[in-house]
């Protein structure tokens, strides 16, 4: 049986084989055939792939019209001054941008559809003499993140974490959009959430562990928090909103929000019916899907129609999930602004410090470090570089416009420089209780001038300037070319 059985497979192997491999075209392609004379589509010409006679020196003669010299083209201000000088160079300026600092770097012959992305980058395509090293890439433009709609036009959000910016691993940002009165659906989080309103108006609320409520209505410029586990509701006003998101974790993702509607699709109808003491027929209508973002009912104008409490009361405003931002006064500077939000007068956020932070045109925010924490970035106006110095030996220097995401590590040295014609302003949070930095021109103002003298070799009159006091930001001249910065003082 075993002899017989043996022999017929063999037989079938050498008699169908043959039979399947010679197929007609578009069947089963012959064994025989050489790559390269595959059957395509009809109407297809030519080869897939190129003959063995292309392999190695073949004789081919070189050809002069294939050129790969650059003669056309023009170079901004600035672009032939000595590279370490680090002048800002506004590429935008250029028809046809080059690769050029000093005498760095050299032509680019294309192609010619990355010009957009080198004109918007100007200190990665032709940087100052000083970048070097391996520095992490600290940048995201945030309109280059998924948009995940909301439900009839209700609004969205795009999110930046690790995924996007792998070397932001404290923190994360959601940009979030609701229409008039849309709701960011009832849910919680596994990080806590700090926020602030770009624009527009909306009430939130939450309920803690304590049974305690509280529900604020808040405008463009003010701030809320809600600890990890908190529930809580976003709904925007008449006018719609728009606000940032940041979480103290740099994996978050909004993807993966605890939400209501998930909460109840994921339970069994009969315990639910058993935990809210009703019938299993009062489920027949909730959503057989996620609500994420989705339109709503418009809000009472009066806040107290919603203001609901119970026994333990509302949440005591020393302890308010909400701080009224925006009527905040900035602390005015020469060259510009900020002014710091951190537990000191919103101390529910215990870990979240932040600043808002206006530079004027020309101007910049000192060279600093934050000695606790990195730093986490949201350009809000405007457009300005960063120049990271990371030890031993290693700086990079990135260029930011709005909506863009920047993330300096700590305990990085940096300074923000306003490169364009308009105010920048920007958010600088970090995750720490107290807002801290060290302030380079005061640390060396408050160093023995002799220690500063031999150890950076400085002019007397340089050391003798150097401030005791924190600048925060340093006017400039719209001028970027500028180099001489005596007559503007500290």
């Amino acid at each position: 049986m075993y002899l017989n059985a043996k022999l017929l497979g063999t037989y079938l192997v050498a008699t169908l084989v043959p039979i399947i491999y010679t197929a007609p075209t578009g069947a089963a392609l012959p064994l025989s055939t050489p790559i390269g004379q595959a059957a395509g589509p009809p109407g297809g010409s030519g080869e897939v792939y190129g003959s063995e006679e292309f392999l190695g020196p073949n004789g081919n003669a070189v050809n002069p019209a294939d050129s790969a010299i650059v003669t056309n083209y023009d170079l901004v201000p600035g672009q032939t001054a000595d590279a370490d000088l680090g002048l800002y160079l506004d590429l935008e300026k250029a028809e046809n941008p080059q690769s050029i600092r000093g005498s760095t770097g050299g032509t680019d012959p294309g192609p010619p559809g990355n010009m957009v992305y080198e004109k918007l980058n100007p200190d990665l395509y032709a940087p100052p003499a000083e970048d070097a090293g391996n520095v992490d890439n600290l940048h995201w433009p945030m309109g280059l993140s998924y948009n995940h709609p909301g439900l009839g036009r209700a609004g969205f959000a795009r999110q930046q974490n690790v995924n996007q910016l792998p070397a932001a691993t404290r923190m994360a940002g959601v940009d979030m959009r609701l229409s008039p009165y849309a709701y960011r659906e009832l849910h919680w989080h596994q990080a806590n959430e700090w926020a602030y309103i770009f624009n527009g108006s909306a009430r939130v609320g939450a309920v803690n562990d304590d049974g305690q409520t509280t529900y604020d209505d808040l405008n463009a410029g003010d701030v809320w928090y809600f600890p990890a586990g908190l529930p809580h509701t976003i709904q925007a006003l008449g006018e719609g909103t728009e606000f940032l998101l940041v979480f103290d974790s740099g994996t978050f993702s909004e993807e993966n929000t605890f939400l209501a509607s998930e909460l109840f699709l994921r339970t069994p109808k009969s315990v639910l019916a058993k935990d809210l003491r009703t019938d299993v027929s009062a489920f027949d209508k909730t959503p057989q899907n996620q609500l994420y973002i989705f339109p709503g009912s418009p809000a009472p104008s009066n806040l107290s129609a919603q203001n609901i409490t119970g026994p333990s009361g509302s949440i005591p405003n020393p302890v308010s999930y909400t701080y009224h931002f925006s009527q905040q006064k900035p602390y005015v500077v020469p060259g510009g602004s900020i002014k710091i939000i951190d537990p000191t007068t919103f101390p529910i956020a215990s870990n979240f410090s932040a600043a808002l932070v206006t530079i004027q045109p020309g101007a910049m925010r000192e060279i600093h470090w934050h000695p606790t924490s990195d730093e986490w970035n949201f350009f809000i106006a405007g457009k300005a570089r960063i120049t990271v110095f990371s030890a031993p030996a290693a700086s990079r220097t990135f260029d930011f416009t709005e909506g863009d995401v920047g993330y300096v590590p700590f305990p990085d040295s940096h300074y923000i420089e306003n490169t364009g014609d308009v105010d920048v302003v920007y958010l600088e949070v970090l995750q720490s209780p107290h807002f801290n930095d060290i302030s380079v021109a005061q640390w060396l103002g408050l160093t023995p001038p002799q220690i500063v003298k031999d150890t950076l070799n400085l002019p007397d009159q340089v050391i003798a300037n150097l401030p005791k006091y924190k600048p925060y930001i340093l006017p400039g001249n719209r001028d970027l070319l500028t180099t001489n910065f005596t007559s503007e003082g500290l």
